[in-house]
């Protein structure tokens, strides 16, 4: 599937955001719950991610042009950094509205409607995370895993704030009420935190994972077995894609076909071992000391 089909997707998260922004507005209204309100805040940001995810995927889908050689798959950052901003917006927004009732409680009403209501917006993020996640895992897309850690730590924080809630109505101790709304506002923090890092680092061409350079690696070492050797192995993220490039050294006095037959099969092997891999290769004549000189990524 490419980029632009995994928009289905980001629509199914935005219907999600819409109703339990709508539930969750409706849980805070009957009990008057400062924790449920942190719940409902961090639905609204939801929405508004993914609305981003929507439009990044779609720039995303867009074929490669003359401008943008190696097509759009960057736009996907723009989207979990965005969503990453967003939540760290919220978890502040929370804080600020949990103080003045830390220092002033409030006792709280119909706690178990309001729950209930509650606890069927959990379910609905719940039901929406999971399918996002395994589609982000099968099509490699960090905006729809971004998206699916988000609607999680929803789910987590809603949770949260159930048992406590619970816990305020049974003991009668209000001011537990804006402490879990603290407590959920610091967890969301850790998750922004993290997909803002994850979102710097793809922006910053980061290497592929460990698991997948060692596939790479794993690869070329069964040609260095048959005395080819390579270099210059770098390797990078670009949204759902991911590019590597490499140089092989081969004898001298081999025909161009031999070289470019060899070059086509390494290549093979190398998007087999890592699916979806755009790979470049350059072949150069292993007795000539030049070859040795370009293992840098500037040639001097």
């Amino acid at each position: 599937m490419d980029t632009g089909g995994l928009t289905k997707f980001a629509w199914v998260s935005i219907v999600a955001a819409l109703a339990t922004i709508l539930l969750k507005g409706i849980a805070y209204y009957i009990t008057g719950s400062v924790g449920l309100l942190s719940d409902a805040l961090e639905s609204i940001v939801n929405l508004v991610a993914a609305l981003m995810a929507l439009a990044m995927l779609a720039v995303a889908a867009r074929p490669a042009d003359e401008m943008h050689a190696y097509g759009h798959n960057k736009a996907e950052y723009f989207s979990s950094g965005t969503e990453g901003m967003l939540i760290l917006l919220a978890a502040a927004s929370i804080i600020w509205t949990a103080i003045p009732r830390l220092i002033t409680p409030r006792a709280l009403e119909q706690v178990g409607a309001g729950l209930t209501v509650s606890f069927l917006a959990g379910v609905v993020n719940f039901a929406v995370a999971r399918l996002l996640l395994h589609a982000a895992a099968k099509y490699r897309s960090i905006t729809l895993e971004a998206d699916a850690h988000h609607l999680m730590t929803d789910v987590w924080t809603s949770a949260g704030v159930i048992v406590g809630i619970a816990v305020v109505f049974l003991s009668g101790w209000n001011r537990l009420d804006p402490i879990i709304a603290i407590i959920v506002a610091i967890n969301i923090l850790w998750t922004g935190a993290k997909l803002l890092r994850r979102s710097v680092l793809g922006l910053l061409d980061t290497a592929l994972p460990a698991a997948e350079h060692q596939a790479i690696t794993e690869v070329l070492s069964r040609y260095e077995r048959d005395g080819i050797h390579y270099h210059a192995l770098r390797t990078r993220h670009a949204g759902s894609r991911s590019f590597i490039s490499f140089h092989v050294l081969v004898p001298g006095d081999w025909t161009v076909k031999r070289g470019h037959d060899l070059l086509e099969q390494v290549e093979r092997d190398i998007r087999a071992a890592v699916p979806g891999a755009t790979v470049f290769t350059h072949l150069e004549p292993a007795g000539d000391p030049k070859s040795w000189e370009d293992t840098s990524l500037d040639r001097f």
